[in-house]
């Protein structure tokens, strides 16, 4: 995967890399309730039976990853020159950093 690059520059706001837990802990939370609701309830209530909605058993919005946002290339591009004149200190090196963090940015 080395080579893979993201086909669609929409990135996560967020302070993690993954939502992973997260994620983990909600089905883990939601697999329980189900269960009870399930066990404890008699065969006529099962017909009328609705499962949990998300919202019921975790907020979104308190996972790591909060929305996502489309970051153009163009502005990209204009963030990489900015970072890469700030810390380049030649010409040779800016560009070199230009070119590193546009692929970075732009892989997975």
């Amino acid at each position: 995967m080395s080579r893979s690059h993201r086909k669609t520059p929409i990135i996560g706001y967020t302070n993690c890399r993954s939502e992973r837990e997260d994620k983990k802990r909600w089905h883990q939370r939601w697999r329980t309730r189900e269960r009870t609701a399930l066990t404890g309830a008699s065969p006529e209530a099962l017909v009328a039976y609705l499962p949990l909605l998300e919202n019921q058993v975790s907020n979104v919005w308190a996972m790591g990853k909060d929305g996502h946002s489309y970051w153009s290339a163009e502005r990209q591009a204009d963030m990489a020159d900015y970072i890469a004149n700030y810390k380049g200190r030649n010409p040779q090196e800016r560009a070199s950093l230009k070119k590193r963090l546009l692929r970075k940015w732009m892989s997975k």
